[in-house]
C-alpha cells in the first residue's frame, strides 16, 4: 500500500505543545502525555489512510478533514503527495484557518 508523507504546521505544533503545557499546568501530565501519544498515533495512521478523516463541516471541502480523538479535533490538508497537519483544537472551536495552512 503506497503512503504519503506526514507533515506538522507551526500551528499544529503549537497546539499539541499547549495541550501538554495545560494537563501539566494542571498537576495531571500524565494525561497530557497520553492525549499527545494518541494524537501521534491518529496522525501517524494518516501515512497509509489519507482520507479517513471526514471533510470539516465548517468549510465543506474534500481537501481539508479532520480526525475526531475526543476531546480533539485533528484538522489537515489533503495533498496529492502529503498530509499536512493544520490544527489540533478541543472539538467545540470552530475552524478558522490561518494563512500559513
Amino acid at each position: 500500500m503506497p503512503t504519503v508523507a506526514v507533515e506538522l504546521a507551526e500551528s499544529a505544533i503549537g497546539d499539541i505543545e499547549e495541550i501538554r503545557d495545560w494537563y501539566a499546568a494542571e498537576q495531571v501530565q500524565e494525561v497530557g502525555e497520553r492525549l499527545v501519544t494518541e494524537i501521534f498515533d491518529r496522525i501517524e495512521s494518516l501515512t497509509t489512510h489519507p482520507e479517513m478523516g471526514r471533510v470539516v463541516p465548517e468549510f465543506d471541502v474534500d481537501w481539508l478533514r479532520e480526525l475526531i480523538h475526543p476531546p480533539f479535533r485533528i484538522v489537515y490538508k489533503r495533498e496529492s503527495e502529503r498530509v499536512r497537519i493544520v490544527r489540533v483544537w478541543r472539538s467545540q472551536r470552530l475552524l478558522k484557518l490561518s494563512a500559513e495552512a
